[in-house]
């Protein structure tokens, strides 16, 4: 069968292209440049928790070593300390602030090691045709030539290429926000901590007085952004400037504050959305299917998860055959979590930008924009959070063993540990992206023996044999405990990583309903009795082979 065809050569594209492979999908990468990317010290990104262990499981780097994890989190208005957060060296929940060419030279040198990605560069798309069948995309370029392919997806950023070849609208609204930006290496008082300075005493008040937030980099570098005022100024060398050198003279306290300019920019926030995201055999991802980034929150990281989310789903079509429901709801899903993140940013906009409002008249509102505003740079609450797909059209309907646990059905699970097939302790996060369901029984005691202790006692056969039996490849995994479930509960995970269902004790009947529902049904021109009386071979269940 073709390749999957991917148009771009970004951090998602390059994650969706190793995503693949882990799956054994082939892709062709179409890379319009020549295969690297320049240093810009201030085009970075903000990683949350999962979305950077992500990327450490395909790249194999530990992402740490070459961004920062925050330290903590402050937020001050004026002189005054509105909300501190504090992290713990090992807390999972703080962000990793990284520069984005770095990120991607991480995801290339992956890349350069997986035999079943080809990276096609100088090939600029200009013409995509469809049919049953297949896909077939043009490039112009040194290397011009046409790319066969099972199914394409554009990657290709806010100009997006496929999308315009596709007659796909992109409707929104332009230049929410607008920020100056410079990296700078200085002495800074909040040593790995993340600032958002609203209203600084040094600017003047109205709508000018704008806000400055400050993000650490390594070797003691700092990202500042200065939100602008609106309009369409010029944001010159001398203006810059002088903003670096009033913000660090209110910080340091010093009349002329020592530092060294390592690179600058402006970054303008566009809110849009694109009507579809699938068209045929096309799908769209990142910044070519969304743009937002008001208040903090990160285009890149919802860009990943729309990866995640596609990956499995191309890989189920590409070694099992057509699943045009389990296509479809990568639409239904992904679009749905963004467009509620637009909206909650779209709410906020008019109350947090809009001058005094409710904080000139309702005590202690100032402190509730705080929050809202920790929200999208910390990643919670709706203008931050990962999305539940919650109302997914693969959510199983009408089981009559569902309980409810500590994740809800549709969220991304607890990274817990758990012993993997081969006897091993793993965490569970590391099975993900393998293309496989997973089946977590949750039975107290087993992490104190071996796994040939128990795998033949209790409920184990009887869960082994159901498990074997469901419409894909599976794994089952058994974990000592997890957040809000009682023993001998049985959870069905995604490859992806979020829940389908957690069950009470081992019901065949609904765990079979849950994993077909979790692949949109049944794939086109199988029979379900058939698949009922032929398990999947057992070497399947890790690879996901064809």
């Amino acid at each position: 069968m073709d390749p999957v065809i991917i148009v771009g050569a970004g951090p998602v594209g390059l994650t969706l292209a190793l995503l693949l492979a882990r799956q054994n999908v082939p892709a062709v990468v179409l890379d319009e440049g020549p295969g690297k990317d320049e240093p810009r010290p201030a085009r970075t990104v903000v990683l949350r928790e999962d979305t950077a262990a992500l990327l450490e499981r395909l790249t194999g780097a530990d992402l740490g070593e070459h961004g920062v994890r925050w330290a903590g989190w402050r937020s001050l208005r004026r002189k005054q300390v509105m909300s501190e957060i504090a992290f713990d060296a090992a807390d999972p929940a703080a962000p990793l602030h990284i520069a984005q060419h770095v990120l991607t030279n991480a995801l290339r040198a992956a890349l350069a090691d997986e035999p079943l990605v080809k990276v096609a560069v100088d090939s600029r798309l200009d013409a995509v045709e469809q049919e049953r069948s297949g896909v077939t995309a043009h490039t112009r370029g040194p290397r011009a030539t046409w790319w066969r392919g099972s199914y394409l997806v554009g990657c290709d950023g806010p100009r997006s290429t496929v999308r315009k070849l596709q007659d796909i609208r992109f409707p929104g609204r332009t230049a929410v926000e607008r920020h100056a930006v410079a990296t700078l290496r200085a002495e800074l008082p909040w040593e790995g901590q993340a600032l958002l300075h609203r209203t600084p005493p040094w600017r003047s008040s109205g709508p000018s007085a704008g806000e400055v937030t400050a993000r650490p980099l390594p070797d003691g570098a700092w990202r500042l952004d200065w939100l602008l005022p609106p309009g369409k100024d010029l944001v010159t060398p001398e203006t810059l400037v002088a903003r670096i050198r009033e913000t660090l003279t209110g910080w340091t306290d010093s009349t002329a504050p020592a530092y060294d300019l390592l690179d600058t920019g402006v970054h303008t926030v566009h809110h849009r959305l694109a009507r579809r995201w699938r068209a045929g055999r096309v799908f769209l991802a990142g910044d070519a299917a969304h743009l937002l980034g008001a208040f903090g929150t990160q285009g890149l990281d919802e860009g990943l998860r729309d990866a995640d989310n596609l990956a499995w789903k191309l890989a189920t079509a590409w070694h099992h055959g057509p699943h045009e429901a389990l296509l479809d709801s990568y639409q239904a899903e992904r679009r749905a979590v963004v467009a509620a993140r637009l909206r909650a940013a779209d709410q906020a906009l008019p109350v947090l930008r809009g001058g005094g409002g409710l904080r000139s008249i309702v005590p202690g509102a100032g402190r509730g924009h705080d929050a809202l505003f920790a929200d999208g740079h910390l990643g919670r609450g709706p203008l931050g959070a990962s999305g539940t797909y919650a109302g997914s059209p693969l959510a199983p309907r009408n089981l009559e063993a569902t309980i409810p646990v500590d994740t809800p059905p549709g969220a991304p699970v607890a990274d817990v540990r758990v012993t993997a097939e081969d006897g091993s302790f793993v965490r569970l996060r590391n099975r993900l992206g393998r293309g496989a369901l997973l089946v977590v029984l949750i039975a107290p005691g087993t992490g104190v023996w071996d796994r040939k202790h128990w795998v033949s006692a209790g409920v184990m056969p009887r869960l082994a044999a159901a498990v074997t039996a469901l419409p894909h490849p599976a794994e089952l995994l058994v974990a000592e405990s997890y957040p809000g479930a009682p023993a001998h509960s049985v959870l069905l995970v995604r490859p992806d990583g979020h829940l389908v269902t957690a069950l009470s004790g081992v019901r065949p009947a609904d765990l079979y309903a849950a994993a077909e529902a979790a692949l949109g049904g049944v794939a086109q021109g199988e029979r379900k009795d058939e698949e009922r009386k032929e398990p999947a071979p057992k070497e399947e269940a890790h690879s996901g082979a064809r």
